[in-house]
Protein backbone atom coordinates (compact mmCIF):
# COMPACT_ATOMS: atom_id res chain seq x y z
CA UNK A 1 0.00 0.00 0.00
CA UNK A 2 0.84 3.91 -0.80
CA UNK A 3 0.97 5.30 2.60
CA UNK A 4 1.49 8.67 1.24
CA UNK A 5 -1.95 8.36 -0.63
CA UNK A 6 -3.80 6.15 1.68
CA UNK A 7 -4.65 3.73 -0.49
CA UNK A 8 -3.59 1.04 -2.97
CA UNK A 9 -1.29 2.36 -6.13
CA UNK A 10 -2.75 1.35 -9.55
CA UNK A 11 -1.15 2.29 -13.38
CA UNK A 12 -3.28 1.73 -15.51
CA UNK A 13 -1.64 1.27 -19.31
CA UNK A 14 -3.34 0.52 -22.59
CA UNK A 15 -6.30 2.49 -20.40
CA UNK A 16 -8.80 3.56 -23.38
CA UNK A 17 -11.27 5.59 -21.45
CA UNK A 18 -10.91 4.21 -18.37
CA UNK A 19 -12.89 1.17 -17.64
CA UNK A 20 -10.74 -0.50 -15.97
CA UNK A 21 -9.59 2.55 -13.73
CA UNK A 22 -13.09 3.26 -12.84
CA UNK A 23 -13.65 -0.37 -11.52
CA UNK A 24 -10.73 -0.17 -9.84
CA UNK A 25 -10.74 3.17 -8.31
CA UNK A 26 -14.11 2.23 -6.69
CA UNK A 27 -12.44 -0.50 -5.11
CA UNK A 28 -10.09 2.10 -3.47
CA UNK A 29 -7.31 1.95 -5.89
CA UNK A 30 -5.28 5.24 -6.56
CA UNK A 31 -4.75 5.29 -10.21
CA UNK A 32 -1.49 7.07 -10.08
CA UNK A 33 -0.19 6.96 -13.58
CA UNK A 34 -1.97 5.75 -16.79
CA UNK A 35 -1.24 5.77 -20.79
CA UNK A 36 -3.00 5.08 -24.12
CA UNK A 37 -1.93 6.16 -27.54
CA UNK A 38 -5.61 6.78 -28.45
CA UNK A 39 -5.81 11.24 -27.85
CA UNK A 40 -9.15 11.31 -27.92
CA UNK A 41 -9.85 8.30 -25.57
CA UNK A 42 -7.21 10.03 -23.90
CA UNK A 43 -8.75 13.34 -23.58
CA UNK A 44 -12.13 11.31 -22.43
CA UNK A 45 -9.87 9.19 -19.81
CA UNK A 46 -8.23 12.75 -18.57
CA UNK A 47 -11.58 14.18 -18.01
CA UNK A 48 -12.85 11.32 -16.09
CA UNK A 49 -9.63 10.74 -13.94
CA UNK A 50 -7.99 14.44 -13.43
CA UNK A 51 -5.92 13.29 -10.63
CA UNK A 52 -4.07 10.81 -12.52
CA UNK A 53 -0.66 11.70 -14.64
CA UNK A 54 -1.58 10.60 -17.98
CA UNK A 55 1.42 9.93 -20.13
CA UNK A 56 0.59 9.87 -23.30
CA UNK A 57 1.47 8.44 -27.20
CA UNK A 58 2.87 4.91 -27.90
CA UNK A 59 3.78 2.60 -25.65
CA UNK A 60 6.92 1.83 -27.27
CA UNK A 61 8.34 5.12 -26.57
CA UNK A 62 8.08 5.48 -22.95
CA UNK A 63 10.18 3.69 -20.42
CA UNK A 64 9.11 2.02 -17.12
CA UNK A 65 11.24 4.99 -15.32
CA UNK A 66 8.76 7.40 -17.04
CA UNK A 67 5.90 5.99 -15.17
CA UNK A 68 7.96 5.85 -11.73
CA UNK A 69 8.89 9.39 -11.98
CA UNK A 70 4.98 10.05 -12.74
CA UNK A 71 3.78 8.14 -9.82
CA UNK A 72 6.34 9.09 -7.33
CA UNK A 73 7.53 4.97 -6.29
CA UNK A 74 10.74 3.34 -6.31
CA UNK A 75 11.00 -0.33 -7.67
CA UNK A 76 9.06 -2.76 -6.26
CA UNK A 77 6.61 -0.49 -4.53
CA UNK A 78 3.81 -0.47 -6.83
CA UNK A 79 0.44 -2.67 -5.71
CA UNK A 80 -0.69 -3.43 -9.04
CA UNK A 81 -0.59 -3.07 -13.03
CA UNK A 82 -3.36 -3.51 -14.94
CA UNK A 83 -3.93 -3.14 -18.36
CA UNK A 84 -5.36 -4.16 -21.77
CA UNK A 85 -3.27 -4.37 -24.74
CA UNK A 86 -5.13 -3.99 -28.01
CA UNK A 87 -6.86 -7.06 -28.86
CA UNK A 88 -8.10 -6.70 -32.82
CA UNK A 89 -5.22 -8.62 -33.49
CA UNK A 90 -6.61 -11.53 -31.45
CA UNK A 91 -10.27 -11.19 -31.95
CA UNK A 92 -12.78 -13.93 -33.29
CA UNK A 93 -13.84 -10.26 -35.70
CA UNK A 94 -10.81 -10.89 -36.97
CA UNK A 95 -10.35 -13.25 -39.24
CA UNK A 96 -7.14 -12.63 -40.52
CA UNK A 97 -5.90 -12.90 -37.03
CA UNK A 98 -2.87 -14.40 -35.59
CA UNK A 99 0.70 -13.16 -34.22
CA UNK A 100 2.12 -11.93 -37.76
CA UNK A 101 -0.56 -9.15 -36.95
CA UNK A 102 1.57 -5.95 -35.66
CA UNK A 103 -0.38 -5.34 -32.80
CA UNK A 104 -0.14 -8.96 -31.35
CA UNK A 105 3.09 -8.12 -30.00
CA UNK A 106 1.78 -4.86 -27.80
CA UNK A 107 1.42 -7.53 -25.29
CA UNK A 108 5.17 -7.62 -24.81
CA UNK A 109 5.29 -3.90 -24.06
CA UNK A 110 3.33 -4.67 -21.54
CA UNK A 111 5.39 -7.33 -20.10
CA UNK A 112 8.53 -5.04 -20.51
CA UNK A 113 6.68 -2.14 -18.13
CA UNK A 114 6.09 -5.39 -15.89
CA UNK A 115 10.04 -6.15 -15.53
CA UNK A 116 10.90 -2.12 -15.01
CA UNK A 117 8.57 -1.91 -12.29
CA UNK A 118 8.21 -5.41 -10.85
CA UNK A 119 4.42 -4.50 -9.21
CA UNK A 120 2.91 -6.79 -6.32
CA UNK A 121 0.16 -8.08 -9.02
CA UNK A 122 0.14 -7.16 -12.44
CA UNK A 123 -3.56 -7.88 -14.01
CA UNK A 124 -3.90 -8.28 -17.43
CA UNK A 125 -7.14 -8.21 -19.82
CA UNK A 126 -8.44 -10.05 -22.90
CA UNK A 127 -10.22 -11.34 -25.61
CA UNK A 128 -10.81 -14.85 -25.70
CA UNK A 129 -9.41 -15.29 -29.34
CA UNK A 130 -5.76 -14.50 -27.62
CA UNK A 131 -6.12 -18.17 -26.23
CA UNK A 132 -5.98 -19.90 -29.45
CA UNK A 133 -4.20 -16.85 -31.86
CA UNK A 134 -1.00 -18.44 -33.00
CA UNK A 135 -2.05 -21.79 -31.72
CA UNK A 136 -1.95 -20.07 -28.25
CA UNK A 137 1.67 -18.84 -28.53
CA UNK A 138 0.94 -15.08 -26.67
CA UNK A 139 -0.42 -16.88 -23.87
CA UNK A 140 2.39 -19.51 -23.58
CA UNK A 141 4.79 -16.64 -23.88
CA UNK A 142 3.07 -14.69 -21.44
CA UNK A 143 3.15 -17.28 -18.43
CA UNK A 144 7.13 -18.08 -19.50
CA UNK A 145 7.87 -14.26 -18.98
CA UNK A 146 5.75 -13.19 -16.23
CA UNK A 147 7.15 -16.65 -14.51
CA UNK A 148 10.80 -15.80 -15.27
CA UNK A 149 10.15 -12.42 -13.00
CA UNK A 150 8.98 -14.61 -10.02
CA UNK A 151 5.09 -14.33 -10.74
CA UNK A 152 2.75 -17.00 -10.24
CA UNK A 153 0.79 -16.67 -13.30
CA UNK A 154 -3.50 -17.49 -13.21
CA UNK A 155 -6.49 -17.11 -16.25
CA UNK A 156 -9.71 -17.20 -15.81
CA UNK A 157 -12.56 -16.48 -19.15
CA UNK A 158 -15.03 -14.37 -17.35
CA UNK A 159 -18.60 -13.68 -18.38
CA UNK A 160 -19.53 -10.15 -17.29
CA UNK A 161 -22.98 -10.47 -17.21
CA UNK A 162 -22.27 -12.78 -14.13
CA UNK A 163 -21.11 -9.70 -12.03
CA UNK A 164 -24.34 -7.33 -13.04
CA UNK A 165 -23.11 -6.31 -16.63
CA UNK A 166 -26.44 -6.70 -18.97
CA UNK A 167 -24.06 -7.93 -21.48
CA UNK A 168 -22.91 -11.23 -23.06
CA UNK A 169 -19.29 -10.51 -23.20
CA UNK A 170 -16.54 -13.07 -22.30
CA UNK A 171 -12.99 -11.83 -21.34
CA UNK A 172 -9.94 -13.54 -20.10
CA UNK A 173 -8.08 -11.78 -17.29
CA UNK A 174 -4.63 -13.16 -16.21
CA UNK A 175 -3.05 -12.40 -12.70
CA UNK A 176 0.07 -12.53 -11.43
CA UNK A 177 1.27 -12.26 -8.19
CA UNK A 178 4.45 -12.35 -6.45
CA UNK A 179 3.43 -11.31 -2.64
CA UNK A 180 1.42 -13.14 -0.34
CA UNK A 181 0.24 -16.85 -0.57
CA UNK A 182 0.46 -15.99 -4.29
CA UNK A 183 -3.14 -17.88 -4.55
CA UNK A 184 -4.53 -15.76 -6.57
CA UNK A 185 -8.98 -15.94 -5.96
CA UNK A 186 -10.82 -14.88 -8.92
CA UNK A 187 -14.70 -13.05 -7.94
CA UNK A 188 -17.23 -15.38 -7.71
CA UNK A 189 -20.24 -14.46 -10.04
CA UNK A 190 -23.05 -12.46 -7.87
CA UNK A 191 -25.30 -12.97 -10.91
CA UNK A 192 -26.39 -16.46 -11.19
CA UNK A 193 -29.78 -17.93 -11.92
CA UNK A 194 -31.85 -19.08 -9.10
CA UNK A 195 -29.89 -16.62 -7.07
CA UNK A 196 -29.91 -12.88 -8.39
CA UNK A 197 -31.09 -12.56 -12.06
CA UNK A 198 -29.11 -10.95 -14.89
CA UNK A 199 -29.31 -7.49 -15.43
CA UNK A 200 -31.97 -6.54 -18.40
CA UNK A 201 -31.78 -4.48 -21.62
CA UNK A 202 -34.90 -3.09 -20.49
CA UNK A 203 -33.30 -1.94 -16.78
CA UNK A 204 -30.21 -1.15 -18.63
CA UNK A 205 -31.63 1.59 -21.40
CA UNK A 206 -35.44 1.93 -20.74
CA UNK A 207 -35.32 5.11 -18.52
CA UNK A 208 -33.58 7.33 -21.16
CA UNK A 209 -35.17 9.92 -23.48
CA UNK A 210 -36.94 8.15 -26.61
CA UNK A 211 -35.41 9.32 -29.32
CA UNK A 212 -36.52 9.16 -33.18
CA UNK A 213 -33.43 8.10 -35.84
CA UNK A 214 -30.99 10.42 -36.17
CA UNK A 215 -31.93 12.82 -33.29
CA UNK A 216 -30.60 13.13 -29.55
CA UNK A 217 -28.27 15.69 -28.26
CA UNK A 218 -24.73 15.39 -26.79
CA UNK A 219 -25.87 16.64 -23.62
CA UNK A 220 -29.79 16.32 -22.64
CA UNK A 221 -31.76 16.32 -19.61
CA UNK A 222 -33.45 12.57 -18.88
CA UNK A 223 -37.32 12.45 -19.49
CA UNK A 224 -38.77 10.43 -16.98
CA UNK A 225 -37.23 8.86 -13.88
CA UNK A 226 -35.22 5.55 -12.51
CA UNK A 227 -37.64 2.39 -12.50
CA UNK A 228 -35.00 -0.30 -11.30
CA UNK A 229 -32.03 -0.33 -9.03
CA UNK A 230 -29.41 -0.09 -11.94
CA UNK A 231 -30.91 2.48 -13.62
CA UNK A 232 -30.17 4.42 -10.00
CA UNK A 233 -26.53 3.43 -10.33
CA UNK A 234 -25.81 4.43 -13.50
CA UNK A 235 -27.60 7.96 -12.92
CA UNK A 236 -25.77 8.30 -9.68
CA UNK A 237 -24.43 12.11 -9.31
CA UNK A 238 -25.31 12.97 -13.06
CA UNK A 239 -27.98 15.17 -13.94
CA UNK A 240 -27.85 15.04 -17.74
CA UNK A 241 -27.70 12.17 -20.13
CA UNK A 242 -24.58 12.68 -22.47
CA UNK A 243 -23.93 11.22 -26.07
CA UNK A 244 -27.19 10.34 -26.27
CA UNK A 245 -27.58 10.72 -30.32
CA UNK A 246 -28.90 8.41 -32.06
CA UNK A 247 -27.08 7.58 -35.75
CA UNK A 248 -28.92 7.90 -39.21
CA UNK A 249 -30.13 4.84 -40.84
CA UNK A 250 -30.33 4.35 -45.19
CA UNK A 251 -33.70 4.34 -46.58
CA UNK A 252 -33.33 0.68 -46.81
CA UNK A 253 -32.25 -0.09 -43.88
CA UNK A 254 -35.24 1.99 -42.81
CA UNK A 255 -37.86 -0.48 -44.44
CA UNK A 256 -35.62 -3.68 -42.93
CA UNK A 257 -36.35 -2.26 -39.62
CA UNK A 258 -39.73 -2.56 -39.91
CA UNK A 259 -39.56 -6.50 -39.97
CA UNK A 260 -37.65 -7.48 -37.61
CA UNK A 261 -39.36 -8.23 -33.85
CA UNK A 262 -37.70 -8.07 -29.98
CA UNK A 263 -35.28 -10.77 -30.46
CA UNK A 264 -35.51 -11.37 -33.87
CA UNK A 265 -33.06 -11.21 -36.57
CA UNK A 266 -31.61 -10.81 -40.47
CA UNK A 267 -34.07 -14.08 -40.66
CA UNK A 268 -37.42 -12.22 -40.40
CA UNK A 269 -36.93 -9.25 -43.01
CA UNK A 270 -38.01 -10.16 -46.32
CA UNK A 271 -35.55 -11.95 -48.95
CA UNK A 272 -36.45 -9.16 -51.16
CA UNK A 273 -35.02 -6.57 -48.96
CA UNK A 274 -31.65 -8.52 -47.67
CA UNK A 275 -28.00 -7.44 -49.27
CA UNK A 276 -27.06 -9.06 -52.28
CA UNK A 277 -24.77 -11.01 -49.98
CA UNK A 278 -27.36 -12.48 -47.62
CA UNK A 279 -30.03 -13.63 -50.20
CA UNK A 280 -28.67 -16.68 -50.17
CA UNK A 281 -27.19 -16.87 -46.23
CA UNK A 282 -27.98 -20.22 -44.53
CA UNK A 283 -30.41 -19.72 -41.77
CA UNK A 284 -27.30 -20.88 -39.77
CA UNK A 285 -25.28 -17.90 -40.44
CA UNK A 286 -25.02 -14.88 -39.37
CA UNK A 287 -27.18 -15.33 -36.16
CA UNK A 288 -26.94 -11.45 -34.98
CA UNK A 289 -26.82 -9.54 -37.50
CA UNK A 290 -29.58 -7.19 -38.06
CA UNK A 291 -30.77 -8.20 -34.39
CA UNK A 292 -32.91 -6.49 -32.38
CA UNK A 293 -32.64 -6.59 -28.51
CA UNK A 294 -35.45 -8.09 -26.20
CA UNK A 295 -36.33 -6.14 -23.40
CA UNK A 296 -36.28 -9.22 -21.14
CA UNK A 297 -32.88 -10.76 -22.26
CA UNK A 298 -29.20 -9.66 -22.26
CA UNK A 299 -27.39 -7.37 -24.96
CA UNK A 300 -24.74 -9.00 -27.27
CA UNK A 301 -21.54 -7.93 -26.89
CA UNK A 302 -20.83 -4.11 -27.31
CA UNK A 303 -18.34 -3.97 -30.52
CA UNK A 304 -16.45 -0.63 -31.64
CA UNK A 305 -18.99 -0.19 -33.87
CA UNK A 306 -23.06 -0.87 -32.72
CA UNK A 307 -23.96 -1.41 -36.54
CA UNK A 308 -26.50 -3.31 -37.25
CA UNK A 309 -24.69 -5.24 -40.35
CA UNK A 310 -22.51 -6.35 -37.12
CA UNK A 311 -24.69 -7.66 -34.51
CA UNK A 312 -28.01 -7.21 -32.66
CA UNK A 313 -27.61 -3.14 -32.05
CA UNK A 314 -31.16 -2.17 -32.77
CA UNK A 315 -33.55 -0.83 -29.87
CA UNK A 316 -35.55 -2.67 -28.59
CA UNK A 317 -39.03 -0.80 -28.83
CA UNK A 318 -37.48 2.20 -31.17
CA UNK A 319 -36.78 1.91 -34.82
CA UNK A 320 -33.52 3.31 -34.75
CA UNK A 321 -30.07 1.48 -33.58
CA UNK A 322 -28.72 1.73 -30.28
CA UNK A 323 -26.62 5.54 -29.34
CA UNK A 324 -23.36 5.63 -27.73
CA UNK A 325 -24.76 6.33 -24.53
CA UNK A 326 -26.91 3.24 -24.27
CA UNK A 327 -24.25 1.24 -25.81
CA UNK A 328 -22.55 2.80 -22.26
CA UNK A 329 -24.79 1.60 -20.03
CA UNK A 330 -24.86 -1.98 -21.92
CA UNK A 331 -20.99 -1.89 -20.73
CA UNK A 332 -21.91 -0.35 -17.36
CA UNK A 333 -20.46 2.84 -17.93
CA UNK A 334 -21.85 5.48 -15.81
CA UNK A 335 -23.77 8.75 -17.56
CA UNK A 336 -21.24 11.23 -15.84
CA UNK A 337 -18.52 9.70 -18.21
CA UNK A 338 -19.18 11.86 -21.05
CA UNK A 339 -17.10 10.42 -24.65
CA UNK A 340 -15.28 12.40 -26.20
CA UNK A 341 -14.76 13.20 -29.99
CA UNK A 342 -17.15 12.13 -32.85
CA UNK A 343 -19.67 9.16 -32.66
CA UNK A 344 -17.09 6.90 -34.36
CA UNK A 345 -15.02 7.89 -31.72
CA UNK A 346 -17.42 7.03 -28.88
CA UNK A 347 -18.75 3.85 -30.15
CA UNK A 348 -14.72 2.83 -30.53
CA UNK A 349 -13.70 4.36 -26.97
CA UNK A 350 -16.85 2.51 -25.08
CA UNK A 351 -16.55 -1.00 -27.52
CA UNK A 352 -12.95 -1.20 -26.33
CA UNK A 353 -13.20 -0.94 -23.05
CA UNK A 354 -13.64 -3.48 -19.73
CA UNK A 355 -16.98 -2.87 -17.92
CA UNK A 356 -16.65 -1.00 -15.14
CA UNK A 357 -18.55 -3.61 -13.36
CA UNK A 358 -16.26 -6.52 -14.56
CA UNK A 359 -13.30 -4.48 -13.20
CA UNK A 360 -15.16 -3.93 -9.79
CA UNK A 361 -14.95 -7.40 -8.95
CA UNK A 362 -11.75 -8.10 -10.32
CA UNK A 363 -10.57 -5.28 -8.18
CA UNK A 364 -12.65 -6.47 -5.29
CA UNK A 365 -10.29 -10.14 -5.30
CA UNK A 366 -6.95 -8.13 -6.23
CA UNK A 367 -7.79 -5.73 -2.86
CA UNK A 368 -8.58 -8.93 -0.91
CA UNK A 369 -5.20 -10.50 -2.33
CA UNK A 370 -3.08 -7.22 -1.01
CA UNK A 371 -4.48 -7.67 1.95
CA UNK A 372 -3.68 -11.00 2.90
CA UNK A 373 -7.38 -12.53 3.30
CA UNK A 374 -8.86 -14.29 0.92
CA UNK A 375 -11.57 -12.82 -1.11
CA UNK A 376 -15.43 -13.50 0.22
CA UNK A 377 -18.16 -13.57 -1.56
CA UNK A 378 -19.00 -10.26 -2.74
CA UNK A 379 -21.98 -8.86 -1.04
CA UNK A 380 -23.09 -6.39 -3.05
CA UNK A 381 -23.12 -4.95 -6.85
CA UNK A 382 -23.71 -1.47 -6.92
CA UNK A 383 -21.49 0.99 -6.92
CA UNK A 384 -22.52 3.34 -3.81
CA UNK A 385 -22.70 7.13 -4.49
CA UNK A 386 -19.51 7.68 -2.65
CA UNK A 387 -17.19 5.51 -5.21
CA UNK A 388 -19.06 7.05 -8.22
CA UNK A 389 -18.18 10.62 -6.56
CA UNK A 390 -13.93 9.36 -6.54
CA UNK A 391 -14.88 7.97 -10.28
CA UNK A 392 -16.45 10.57 -12.03
CA UNK A 393 -15.87 13.53 -13.45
Amino acid sequence: MNERHGAFSCIDLFCGAGGLSLGFRAMGFNILAANDFDEVAAETYKRCHPDTFFLPGSIEKIAGMDFLAASGLERGELDCLIGGPPCQAFSIYNHKRGMHDGRSGLFREYLRIVEDLAPKLVVMENVTGILSAGGGAAVEELHLRLSGLGYVVQQKTLKAEEYGVPQERRRVFFVGTRVGDQCFSFPEATHVPGVRPFVTVKEAILDLPVLEMASGMEDMPYSMKPFCEYQEMMRANSLTVYNHVAPYLSPINQKRLRHIPQGGSWRDIPVELLPAGMKAARRCDHTKRYGRLHPEGLSSTILTRCDLHWGAYIHPTQERTLTPREAARLQSFPDRIHFLGSRIDQFKQIGNAVPPLLAKAVATSVRDHLRGIAAPRQEGWLFSPCEMVQVGT
